[in-house]
């Protein structure tokens, strides 16, 4: 069992009371990474990175993962003892749907009233940044109903006629000095049952909180450089 050592005991308590379901949505058609998902990345599928990050989590009571694909759900059953599979019907199917429409789906069969929704395209997210979400949403849930995580923006920005977003050219104020933005960098979203549908069918609720993760941990594969990219990086840090 991982230690949740950064964690006071009430918290600890709390959150391993809670019991969240962890939504893995997965297609078996990938456009610009063919068969992204159960493409060996360092000689696993690729999606079993995120999926052994969840499977180790106490606090995780299950990966539900939504798929269109026979060969990814039987691969997932076969490796992970939380995973229920939640075969996508044809009319949530297909690259222009939207994640709300497949996260209300499942909740639609689910039990429970939170929910941790990220990845598989996210090999490089670690157990303790995920711990450190937890953490941070339950202790202000009372008063933020979600939390999703960003990517700290930190250099001078441009709107695409030219106007400068964030900072004056005629000034060069150091970039390390400018007022941050966020990248919105779907890594992971935290939300209740309540706040998604208060939201109008939204993983992101109507008093978010965001929740900064560095770079390496928030890098998404969606080109065929960041897939070569991430397994690097990942071989290098394991």
């Amino acid at each position: 069992m991982v230690a949740y050592c950064t964690l006071n005991r009430s918290t600890l308590i709390s959150i391993l009371k809670m019991q969240i379901h962890a939504l893995l949505p997965m297609k078996g058609h990938s456009e610009r990474v063919p068969d992204k998902n159960m493409r060996l990345f360092a000689g696993k599928p690729l999606y079993h990175r995120i999926a052994s990050v969840l499977q180790e989590m106490p606090t995780i009571k299950s990966i539900v993962i939504n798929t269109d694909s026979k060969r990814i759900a039987e691969d997932a059953v076969k490796n992970f003892t939380k995973v229920v599979i939640h075969h996508r019907p044809a009319e949530i199917q297909g690259d222009m749907v939207s994640m709300n429409d497949i996260i209300a789906y499942d909740l639609s069969l689910l039990q429970g009233e939170y929910f941790l929704q990220t990845h598989s395209t996210n090999p490089l997210l670690k157990l303790n940044t995920l711990e450190q979400a937890f953490k941070k949403y339950f202790e202000t849930e009372k008063n933020l109903d979600s939390l999703f995580s960003v990517s700290k923006l930190n250099t001078r920005l441009y709107w695409p006629d030219g106007k400068p977003v964030n900072h004056n050219p005629k000034e060069l104020i150091r970039t390390q000095d400018l007022d941050p933005l966020y990248e919105e960098n779907s890594n992971f979203y935290l939300f209740s049952r309540s706040s998604f549908f208060n939201a109008g069918n939204c993983r992101i609720g109507l008093k978010p909180q965001m929740f900064p993760v560095n770079n390496l941990e928030s890098l998404d594969i969606d080109e065929e450089i960041d897939f070569q990219l991430a397994e690097y990086i990942f071989t290098l840090r394991n």
